[in-house]
């Protein structure tokens, strides 16, 4: 078992992200793969196309201003045990009004329609629309049917980000995204952004 630890960036990395993935816990077979691109699509385009080459079978996707607790990655690669393709963990906007990165639904036919999931089940795992890409794994065979479609990958549909633009192309082809939103990140801005403070900020829903 091999799992690409994909991680997108600028051209520098959070403080808190650097301790969490220092402390994240290893399980298989784990190489880290860290694109700088001031075009985070372009950063991964190539990140996903690695995980073909090197023949991992997860990506395990970690944007650089999050954090998360050490077992993310185990617990992760239990939904994939378990058959689920494409899972993401829970985290918020950094910026006001902070909701969850969740979209209940997700459509594109020239412009975007999409529903935002800000009454998401707690301590769940459901199925969404989309997501963004900030503590995500997806099998590496996703990523290749997507590519064998003929679309881009990550390349952000008009109106929509590159993270969203990959979710709709997922859906196209049949594959669930599921939220486990047991797993629980922080967003590194300003403040630092999780479920309490929003919950607080939301008027404690």
């Amino acid at each position: 078992m091999k799992t690409l630890i994909a991680v997108p960036c600028m051209d520098e990395v959070a403080m808190p992200f650097a301790m969490s993935l220092a402390t994240l816990n290893r399980e298989g077979e784990c190489v880290i793969s860290m694109v700088a691109n001031s075009m985070i699509y372009d950063s991964r385009n190539k990140i996903g196309l690695q995980a073909i080459e090197s023949g991992a079978d997860y990506v395990m996707w970690f944007d650089s201003d999050m954090t998360f607790l050490p077992d993310t990655l185990q617990r992760m690669l239990r939904h994939m045990e378990d058959g689920k393709d494409f899972v993401t963990g829970l985290y918020f906007r950094r910026k006001s009004p902070f909701e969850p990165v969740l979209f209940k639904t997700l459509e594109w036919d020239g412009t975007p329609t999409c529903e935002k999931y800000n009454d998401y089940p707690k301590d769940s795992v459901f199925e969404v629309a989309g997501c963004g890409f900030g503590c995500v794994m997806t099998r590496t065979t996703v990523i290749a049917d997507v590519l064998a479609s003929g679309e881009p990958l990550f390349t952000p549909l008009q109106g929509v980000g590159e993270d969203l633009s990959f979710c709709f192309r997922a859906r196209k082809l049949g594959y669930k995204i599921f939220c486990d939103s047991t797993i629980k990140c922080g967003h590194v801005g300003q403040i630092l952004i999780n479920e309490n403070f929003y919950e607080q900020f939301a008027g404690n829903r």
